[in-house]
């Protein structure tokens, strides 16, 4: 069976991203971002959403641990960050409902979804520039980059929450996560 570890980033949704992982039978720990990489055996991360980049602990050692690493918003940011692309703040602020359109149907993680999806996403921040390495797999009005993968390396994020009902198709992407860790 596969396991998965969700990083702890202090995120109002953090509880429904295990709630939705363990509902799809998947043995799922949700581990404070301060736990040393060396302690992971997860063979798979979620990096949580969180209130601001200043409280992400150990996240950006979590992404040398040769596993998939999936970021949710903050989780996607950190990501970015630390690899080289730029972040910074969305001109929409709070949680919307947006349609994302899907731009690379190949994509691993997000290709197999509709053209155009229905999201619940913040945009108080946002990727503003991929890192080297990465392809922008989804986009919207709001938001140039709602999601991006670099398939290489197994990394991979989302700007939006897809474990809250608002979001159409967010057991899929939960879904085809865990079939790049398997």
């Amino acid at each position: 069976m596969t396991r998965i570890d969700v990083v702890d980033n202090h995120g109002q949704f953090t509880h429904l991203e295990q709630r939705a992982l363990r509902d799809m039978g998947v043995d799922v720990e949700l581990i404070d971002n301060t736990t040393p990489p060396e302690d992971v055996t997860a063979d798979g991360l979620v990096l949580s959403g969180g209130p601001d980049m200043d409280d992400i602990g150990r996240c950006p050692d979590y992404l040398d641990l040769d596993v998939p690493v999936f970021g949710i918003c903050l989780g996607m940011q950190l990501i970015a960050a630390e690899l080289g692309g730029r972040v910074g703040s969305g001109d929409y602020g709070g949680y919307a409902d947006v349609t994302v359109e899907i731009t690379d149907e190949d994509d691993p993680l997000v290709g197999s979804l509709a053209p155009e999806t229905r999201v619940w996403a913040s945009h108080a921040d946002e990727v503003k520039e991929v890192p080297e390495g990465f392809t922008r797999t989804g986009t919207s009005d709001v938001c140039g980059v709602e999601a991006m993968s670099d398939t290489d390396r197994d990394l991979y994020g989302v700007q939006w929450h897809p474990e809250v009902s608002h979001t159409a198709e967010g057991e899929e992407v939960f879904e085809n996560f865990l079939a790049i860790c398997e």
